[in-house]
């Protein structure tokens, strides 16, 4: 799944979910286990949970799905212990690439995340060698079709909110947090029952690459390919312009 600051198309991401959702869910579920164990099972005392619940929501996870696996992940005291590690590298013609993955096997995850960087003639790098062509905010999508607020009112309830920036686009409204803020508004949002399709802290590029060249755009997509079915990796953003 790549993260990307506009999204032309929700259709298409709304198919791409769905077709995907055995992975999705694997994400979330993971990320549900990490907020249990480091903040506890009650959303009201975990903000973690609460956003980590909001987004299963979003992907329509079932609620019981949802309520096991805090349930488990409460209960279990020798459930896989999950750690964040995130890899940094450049893709053909230098698109630069951001890997994040919860793991219970950080050698495993290596070199799983490099063999799909050199299967696409890109290169592993050093840590901070491409996040600093990122900026880490919030970002939540909303469907227009789905939304029955007015484009100005929402905006106002969402800078009211803390809210940084606000978009239209052709089929969606994207409301731009700061990291920290990102809770509040999320949860001011979900208050007055605006539809979200994704509500998630992301990598948004300052500048978008484009390719040219059928061969790097071949080797792009076969390492964002092996990367998206590796069930290690939770998210991947890079500054491809597709």
């Amino acid at each position: 799944m790549s993260g990307h600051s506009k999204f032309a198309n929700i259709k298409h991401k709304k198919e791409k979910n769905d077709a995907k959702k055995g992975k999705v869910f694997t994400i979330i579920g993971r990320e549900i286990v990490v907020a249990v164990k480091e903040g506890g099972a009650d959303p009201d005392n975990n903000s973690k949970l609460r956003d980590v619940i909001a987004k299963a929501k979003a992907n329509n996870m079932p609620n019981d799905t949802i309520e096991r696996g805090i349930k488990k992940a409460a209960g279990d005291a020798n459930a896989d212990n999950y750690e964040y590690v995130t890899y940094e590298g450049y893709g053909p013609n230098g698109i630069a690439i951001i890997v994040d993955a919860l793991t219970d096997n950080k050698n495993r995850t290596a070199a799983n995340v490099r063999s799909a960087f050199t299967k696409g003639s890109g290169s592993i790098g050093t840590q901070g060698c491409v996040s600093f062509m990122f900026d880490k905010k919030g970002q939540i999508i909303i469907d227009k079709e789905e939304c029955e607020m007015d484009a100005d009112d929402l905006m106002m309830l969402a800078l009211d909110a803390g809210a940084e920036d606000f978009a239209e686009e052709e089929d969606s409204f994207e409301v731009i947090t700061d990291p920290d803020s990102f809770s509040a508004v999320r949860e001011e949002l979900e208050k007055q029952k605006i539809p979200m399709i994704e509500a998630e802290v992301t990598m948004i590029p300052q500048n978008y690459v484009e390719l040219t060249d059928e061969t790097a755009v071949k080797n792009l997509q076969r390492t964002l390919d092996l990367l998206d079915e590796d069930d290690d990796v939770q998210y991947v953003y890079h500054n491809w312009d597709e």
